[in-house]
């Protein structure tokens, strides 16, 4: 197995992916290293979401992608990137997480858990999906916690707790309502409904709320939970409500302890993004850039495919401007 490539990717999700074929459109020999499957974020949104990005914005390598209706679901978007791999040949290794990155000599030595991979560059495009953000909150451990939606159907005839007013949270509330739930009860820090929530969903859930059907306590949250039951703080005071599940729709964030055992820095302040140049995705450590989402910290609704792709194009054309290898 070759272990010396010009370009090491880690991370084979939509902007990974895109790294990689300007990679090898540009002559540069690759690799793409994941620790779960192709587009691992992706396989594990919800089953039945829906994409607020039109097909034509999540394209990658000049490939239509080619949809059902202008919005793709998740199935047809792990389609079109299973399609696109394996049109473009791109070299992946899956199911196999990076342990270090460290300099060696004018490059990089990346120990994967199963292989060692000599490098001249480093391209992080590690998204953040895999790390949620944590309440820290006792009892936010129990088995009936979850930080992840995926679909409806556990929760028939159940009463659920649904932290957070983002897309997330409101997919899965409206969701569950109409599949069946017993109750469904929003806690919601902010005083409304986030105005990023998808334009054609938003009108929904406020109106549900209004009605009665969804139940929220807006600024609010919760303090504390135990088996059937949880405490919230509300501006009216603190109460304790019954449940069977929770879901934390809380959001997620950069593996840090990683970014930063390879040496790249991290803004103190908020959103706490990894330091890099706008101009060509270069970190502080030089020859290591990054893309995509993990470029925005805890800011993670910045960057999105549509807006990251061309990153792509700025570190692979400030790589050929090191002459490391000809086009």
């Amino acid at each position: 197995m070759q272990s010396n490539y010009d370009v090491v990717i880690i991370g084979a999700g939509p902007i990974g992916l895109a790294c990689g074929i300007k990679a090898q459109e540009a002559g540069l020999s690759h690799i793409i290293v994941d620790k779960g499957t192709l587009v691992n974020s992706l396989y594990h949104y919800p089953y039945g979401m829906t994409f607020f990005s039109t097909s034509d914005k999540l394209e990658i390598g000049e490939i239509p992608f080619i949809s059902h209706n202008p919005k793709p679901t998740r199935m047809e978007a792990l389609e079109y990137y299973r399609r696109v791999a394996s049109f473009k040949k791109l070299n992946t290794s899956l199911y196999n997480a990076v342990k270090t990155v460290e300099k060696n000599g004018d490059g990089f030595l990346v120990q994967t858990e199963k292989q060692e991979i000599n490098a001249e560059n480093v391209i992080l495009a590690t998204g953040f999906y895999d790390l949620p953000h944590m309440l820290g909150i006792p009892g936010e451990g129990l088995p009936m916690v979850t930080h992840y939606y995926k679909e409806p159907h556990p929760y028939y005839d159940q009463r659920l707790i649904i932290i957070g007013a983002a897309n997330s949270a409101v997919d899965a509330a409206l969701e569950c309502y109409r599949k069946g739930a017993k109750e469904v009860t929003m806690v919601i820090r902010e005083n409304e409904i986030r105005n990023t929530v998808k334009y054609w969903v938003k009108p929904d859930i406020e109106n549900r709320i209004k009605e009665g059907s969804i139940k929220a306590f807006f600024q609010s949250e919760i303090t504390a939970i135990r088996q059937g039951e949880v405490d919230i703080r509300t501006p009216d005071g603190n109460i304790t409500l019954e449940m069977d599940f929770i879901l934390a729709m809380t959001g997620y964030e950069p593996d840090y302890n990683f970014i930063q055992s390879i040496g790249i820095q991290i803004n103190k302040e908020y959103p706490n993004a990894p330091i890099y140049n706008p101009k060509n995705m270069e970190t502080n450590v030089a020859g290591i850039y990054l893309a995509g989402v993990v470029c925005g910290g805890m800011e993670t609704n910045k960057w999105f495919i549509e807006n990251s792709r061309v990153h792509a194009d700025m570190i692979i054309e400030d790589i050929r401007s090191k002459n490391l290898k000809p086009a």
